[in-house]
């Protein structure tokens, strides 16, 4: 869509960035009901496809391999094309897999298609990201992340208690068709309301060439600078955690070592998503109004998080299930919601004509994290063996002490991270 004086005048229309912000964000809801559903369904797949541990790894990863090789792509054609046909595009493809795997014969099609929808909702974030980084002001940036990654926290609740339900009528096959035909409508929406504003940099570049940077100047200027690779190696040790443990053995564990049915387990998951969603909102203020260092709050929520993978490492099994909820509610606010925090951080180290491609790339490191954490869990629950349709508790104290190693890492490359001056300080 050419950008006119009429698309001007609708961008500048009371109340229209949040209609765009609707709709980008009910786009990111299925792309965190998608990610974190085998959590859930895991003794569904393994039966359906008769696979091992280390398969369900590679089952469920097979998403993130698509989505972690696609950020940097996909945060320079949010810069190039922008989010309106980068997200319609990609979501159709996503599409495509969500129904492809409703209706896979076998293990095989099964991960093909979790390829397709990975590759498919690689492209929602980056470009949301990158809208709202130019519909809104630099002090309302990361609030308004924080209310974006809330409505994945919404998609990662869908994908717990409200995922038991959905499956239970329609079957898991019947829920992933319906998902599917949903993101397609999801996609027309944005193709026909979407507007975007051109960045200043963007039309003076129109005129001259001289202040448009290209695309991988761009990313090569990320990948030279070093205060991006602390922050990068967070984001990776940040995905293994989130993906690793809470998107797919957090279920697992609650069912065989806490002894809880699907139900109760799918509660206890659903505090995670009830985490994100009140912080995200909450770190991002804190961070914009409240705080003058990003730095500091990401470093309090990595210290959180080793606190909290201590306490379930040392007291797997002997948790009653009312503590369970909080300690997941806060894995859902330290472990997940911080992510606002880091992404502004990110976005800050760089000029907002490469945003797209800033945030992207460190977007890659979580994701790349998820595809090696999953199936490398996987192997080492498989080393101990499974037991009527589970594993036996002591399957699980390698698989823990590597998570609780991994958030410690994560914290020691938050402490290397010198962030950038903030334009207000």
């Amino acid at each position: 869509m050419r950008f006119s004086q009429a698309s001007s005048k609708k961008i500048r229309r009371p109340g229209y960035r949040w209609t765009v912000f609707v709709i980008l964000s009910l786009q990111y809801l299925l792309v965190y009901f998608h990610r974190v559903s085998p959590a859930l369904m895991t003794r569904e797949l393994v039966a359906a496809f008769s696979i091992s541990g280390a398969s369900l790894g590679l089952l469920s990863s097979s998403y993130f391999y698509a989505y972690a090789l696609m950020q940097l792509p996909v945060g320079i054609f949010a810069d190039r094309w922008g989010a309106r046909k980068t997200i319609t595009l990609f979501s159709a493809i996503g599409a495509v897999g969500a129904i492809l795997f409703g209706l896979a014969p076998n293990f095989q099609v099964a991960t093909a298609a979790r390829v397709l929808v990975g590759l498919g909702l690689s492209a929602v974030f980056v470009p949301a990201m990158r809208v709202c980084a130019s519909l809104f002001s630099a002090r309302e940036y990361a609030a308004v992340s924080g209310l974006l990654l809330a409505m994945g926290g919404v998609g990662w609740f869908v994908a717990a208690t409200p995922l038991t339900w959905m499956t239970a009528l329609f079957g898991w096959r019947g829920t992933f068709t319906g998902i599917g035909v949903l993101t397609i409508l999801l996609a027309t929406a944005t193709w026909f309301l979407v507007v975007e504003e051109p960045s200043q940099s963007t039309r003076a570049g129109d005129a001259s060439g001289k202040h448009q940077q290209s695309v991988w100047a761009g990313l090569r200027l990320v990948l030279s600078t070093g205060r991006f690779w602390p922050l990068a190696g967070w984001f990776f040790f940040f995905g293994g955690i989130l993906f690793g443990f809470c998107g797919l053995w957090a279920g697992p564990y609650l069912m065989d070592v806490c002894e809880l049915s699907k139900s109760e387990a799918g509660n206890v998951l659903s505090m995670i998503a009830l985490g994100t969603i009140v912080g995200g909102p909450l770190l991002g203020r804190i961070s914009d109004r409240m705080v003058r260092r990003r730095k500091s709050v990401i470093c309090f929520a990595s210290l959180m998080e080793v606190l909290l993978m201590i306490l379930v490492f040392s007291l797997k099994g002997r948790l009653p299930y009312a503590a369970l909820f909080p300690i997941f509610f806060l894995f859902g606010i330290f472990g997940n919601g911080i992510a606002v925090v880091a992404f502004a951080a990110a976005k800050e180290l760089f000029a907002l004509e490469i945003a797209g491609t800033a945030v992207g790339s460190v977007n890659f490191f979580a994701f790349i994290s998820a595809a090696i954490y999953q199936p490398l869990s996987g192997l080492i629950m498989d080393m101990t063996g499974r037991t009527n349709g589970g594993y036996p508790p002591e399957a699980y104290t390698p698989v823990l002490f590597c998570f609780l190693i991994t958030s410690i890492l994560l914290l020691i490359c938050i402490s290397l991270f010198r962030e950038e001056s903030r334009p207000n300080d």
